[in-house]
């Protein structure tokens, strides 16, 4: 099993939350929190369908920064890394995130990734892809109001 223990400190993002919002609460006006619901890895001789978020890097809640172009973990995380986003585009009726992340110096553990969140209701796909292994990462993103 491939291990990146970078996947991406805060994305792809990267995902999910439970509540659902006001489509335009999804558009990158708002930042949105989110947490990672499931993790599947899949590489050319396997599909690992229960994958531990925290053994490949990625925080189990996180926030997208739209402002700072940044995906960070949350302040419980056991992640303390985070990505920059590199665009934000709205096709149809969703919001997609997209980066890179270069992961751990000296390891060859790359990769790109891609988040769509709905405007509809904030579920949310992650996937992404480097060295011979890719991600694929369901969940939902609320956003964030206020205080929060």
């Amino acid at each position: 099993m491939f291990t990146y223990p970078k996947v991406m400190a805060g994305v792809a993002g990267l995902m999910g939350l439970t509540a659902a919002a006001v489509a335009g609460d999804f558009d990158g006006s708002a930042p949105l929190s989110g947490t990672v619901d499931k993790v599947v890895e899949i590489n050319r001789y396997r599909i690992t369908d229960d994958v531990d978020p925290d053994t490949v890097g990625l925080p189990r809640k996180f926030m997208i920064d739209f402002k700072a172009k940044a995906v960070r973990p949350s302040k419980d995380s056991l992640v303390r890394r985070q990505i920059s986003i590199h665009s934000v585009a709205v096709v149809e009726n969703n919001t997609v995130i997209q980066g890179v992340d270069e992961g751990v110096e000296g390891v060859a553990d790359g990769l790109a990734w891609s988040l769509t969140i709905s405007k509809k209701n904030g579920s949310a796909v992650l996937s992404a892809s480097g060295n011979g292994v890719a991600y694929v990462v369901f969940g939902v993103c609320t956003p964030v109001r206020g205080d929060q």
